[in-house]
């Protein structure tokens, strides 16, 4: 079996991402990362989800982003908006350069394992302005990857699988059900309390709220 890197976050999509490479028939190695993010409820969920899902290995990486800040979710002095309350194109729940340090930790994994594909649950329909969460961003990421790995250079080449990407959330709640995702593990919202329940009211509780709506699938999130 071909062996893959899972982003994990313990959200919804990275749930849904790594059923969908379990069933591609992938053997999983899952990696979530504590980077200084506002609470650690979210960890607990990766955890869990990767447990449920029985992946080869997951790994929790230390990398804290808190020390540079410039966002809701690394700066307690920075509060968490409600949804559709802000006017910036990008929000400031963008946390900088994210996706690119979580991919080139990933990277580094998929080449001491071997491993020919990293997925992420990146969504560029419900990606609520994020730059790192587009199409081009992933297209551009593969071909730095090859260029800059050894792997590459010796024609292994590397994909990295968005398979969110253009979905809607109502669309990716239907596929996670279909490959019996447990959602009611997972944590998406920018605030949550220890325990993991939702505050409701920022823009991605909103986000995974109206997806469970638009699938006509029960919600199963605990809100505060």
């Amino acid at each position: 079996m071909k062996k893959a890197v899972i982003l994990v976050s313990g959200g919804l999509d990275s749930a849904t991402v790594l059923a969908i490479a379990q069933a591609a028939g992938y053997t999983c190695y899952a990696v979530s990362f504590d980077y200084g993010q506002r609470h650690s409820a979210e960890l607990e969920a990766a955890r869990q989800v990767a447990a449920r899902a029985k992946v080869e290995e997951h790994r929790i990486v230390s990398i804290d982003l808190s020390q540079f800040g410039g966002s809701a979710l690394t700066d307690e002095s920075i509060d968490v908006p409600d949804a559709n309350t802000s006017e910036d194109a990008i929000p400031i729940t963008y946390v900088p350069a994210r996706n690119t340090v979580f991919l080139s930790l990933a990277l580094a994994w998929s080449e001491v394992l071997g491993a020919c594909d990293i997925f992420v649950g990146v969504n560029a329909v419900d990606y609520s302005g994020y730059p790192d969460c587009r199409p081009e961003f992933i297209r551009a990421y593969e071909n730095m990857a090859n260029l800059a790995t050894r792997a590459g250079v010796e024609e292994q080449q590397l994909t990295v699988h968005a398979p969110l990407i253009d979905l809607t959330k109502a669309q990716i709640v239907q596929q996670g059900n279909e490959l019996g995702v447990d959602y009611s593990l997972t944590v998406s919202c920018y605030q949550a309390d220890a325990t993991g329940a939702a505050c409701g009211v920022c823009d991605s509780c909103f986000l995974r709220r109206e997806g469970f709506a638009n699938a006509g699938i029960a919600d199963p999130t605990r809100y505060q």
